[in-house]
């Protein structure tokens, strides 16, 4: 389980594709620190570290199933793509955002960028299967990042991304027409599943 805070930015560092996808990320964290079998959110996908290394950099390698590639972006990824990582939430850790599980439901679409102030208002298209589980100041993590909803149109939604949080992550980077990681928050899932059949 995560948090939706992201803790590094890290960097893919080498793409490999051997039966499934290798890929090895170049992290801010103390590897020696990190257990083989760890689980990290990279982008929001909750990926398995296969090999750690300190040289040229600190970096984990993941393995990455062809489904798990097929339902994310990260068939976007290319050498040197900056991603958000989070570390596995512990006991007693700090809930900061909201419960984050790691598997990605879909991916959105950015559709327009507006800044407003300091900050940015980015509009996105979720899957029509998905846009209902959606709602104006509920949760969703996006690439990974616990954000709150600003408003809702069909399958259109809002987020607004104060200064930080495009410091902090790899959100000062997003341009119209990138794919983003889309998990739909737990409880809205469960709210749905209660409706349809309570």
């Amino acid at each position: 389980m995560f948090t939706g805070i992201v803790t590094d930015i890290g960097k893919v560092l080498e793409l490999e594709k051997r039966g499934d996808l290798r890929a090895r990320i170049g992290t801010g964290y103390d590897v020696g620190g990190i257990d083989i079998g760890a689980s990290i959110a990279c982008d929001g996908v909750c990926l398995t570290v296969v090999a750690l290394g300190t040289a040229p950099q600190n970096w984990f390698d993941v393995e990455i199933s062809a489904e798990s590639v097929g339902l994310t972006n990260i068939g976007d990824w290319q050498v040197g793509s900056r991603i958000n990582l989070e570390r596995a939430l512990k006991v007693g850790d700090e809930l900061g955002g909201h419960i984050v599980s790691g598997h990605v439901d879909g991916v959105a679409e950015v559709i327009a960028m507006k800044d407003e102030g300091d900050s940015t208002r980015v509009s996105f298209r979720a899957p029509d299967a998905l846009a209902k589980f959606i709602a104006p100041k509920g949760s969703v993590a996006l690439n990974g990042t616990s954000l709150t909803v600003n408003e809702v149109d069909g399958a259109t939604f809002g987020i607004n991304f104060i200064p930080h949080t495009k410091v902090a992550t790899t959100w000062g980077d997003v341009a119209v027409g990138d794919r983003i990681n889309l998990e739909i928050d737990t409880m809205a899932r469960y709210v749905a599943r209660l409706r349809d059949y309570g």
